[in-house]
């Protein structure tokens, strides 16, 4: 199944502990890349996201915040109480002793900062072990719903693709049953010039000359190749459409093939008719390349 490369998704967790959340926002893009933003430390972490999203998504940009509210009684240091009464403690004793007890207060006001009364912060540069696996089992809640908005999408995407298949096999189907007939006109062409010629001045021109005339005409014209690529082009774009799975490369390099072939369709034909069916094919085609940028 086809899916699309824009979507989102978001999941929420909460335990005793701590509250998650985590939003994911998919646009299209050639290759995988992805932004993270939110609570610390995970923004720095991204390397170990990347690793959850790769098991979902292959392509895409994603922009992903995740926001960590953990619980007053887990935020909050712990005092460590007999360090703390030890520090009052030498503070009075030293303080008498240098006969300077009107320092006494200001010190007292400065012992929760002193070393090993209160535990020092988690730091930001460390994957919390206890956090990590609710953080992992949102994001990845979050990515489920990111994918199946977007093979939503690629459902759509699909049929709209599968109904310009079908146009350029009509103009195909039209420009191939048009084909014997341009050596035929450009014979008709030439033979009725020829006449007028010999008419009006007397010129003889030997049978020969027309017909070499008219083989070089069909083979400067012949697009019978260019045609049958064109057609097989057109079953590999139905066939990958129908597989999906990660086909939006392989869709892109099909086009531009098909693009070619068009091309030279459109420069050798010689035809006005032919010329329009190309012209509708290449606009088709162009309809196409923009819905393919956008699949996965």
């Amino acid at each position: 199944m086809l899916r699309s490369m824009t979507g989102f998704g978001e999941a929420r967790t909460q335990t005793e502990t701590v509250g998650v959340a985590v939003e994911v926002r998919a646009l299209n893009n050639r290759y995988l890349k992805l932004t993270v933003r939110g609570s610390e430390p995970y923004p720095l972490y991204e390397s170990e996201v990347e690793k959850i999203v790769r098991r979902y998504i292959r392509r895409g940009t994603l922009h992903i915040h995740i926001r960590v509210d953990r619980s007053a009684a887990v935020a909050a240091p712990a005092l460590n109480i007999g360090v703390l009464a030890d520090y009052l403690r030498q503070i009075r004793t030293a303080c008498a002793e240098a006969g300077t007890p009107e320092l006494v207060a200001p010190l007292l006001a400065g012992a929760l900062a002193l070393p090993g009364v209160a535990p020092e912060p988690r730091g930001s540069t460390s994957l919390p072990e206890d956090e990590w696996p609710i953080v992992e089992q949102t994001l990845e809640a979050a990515l489920v719903k990111v994918n199946a908005m977007r093979q939503e999408e690629g459902r759509a995407m699909a049929a709209e693709l599968l109904g310009y298949h079908r146009s350029i096999a009509e103009q195909l189907a039209a420009l191939r049953a048009l084909l014997p007939g341009v050596v035929t006109e450009y014979r008709q062409r030439l033979l009725e010039r020829v006449r007028q010629a010999v008419a009006d001045a007397g010129v003889v021109l030997s049978a020969e000359s027309i017909i070499r005339e008219v083989a070089l005409f069909a083979d400067r014209t012949d697009v019978s190749e260019e045609v049958i690529r064109l057609t097989s082009h057109l079953e590999q774009l139905a066939e990958l459409v129908h597989q999906g799975n990660e086909a939006g490369r392989k869709l892109e390099f099909v086009l531009q093939e098909m693009g070619r072939e068009a091309n030279t369709i459109g420069s050798k034909a010689g035809d006005v008719a032919i010329s329009r069916h190309v012209f509708d094919i290449k606009a088709t085609l162009e309809k196409l390349r923009e819905l393919v940028l956008n699949i996965e």
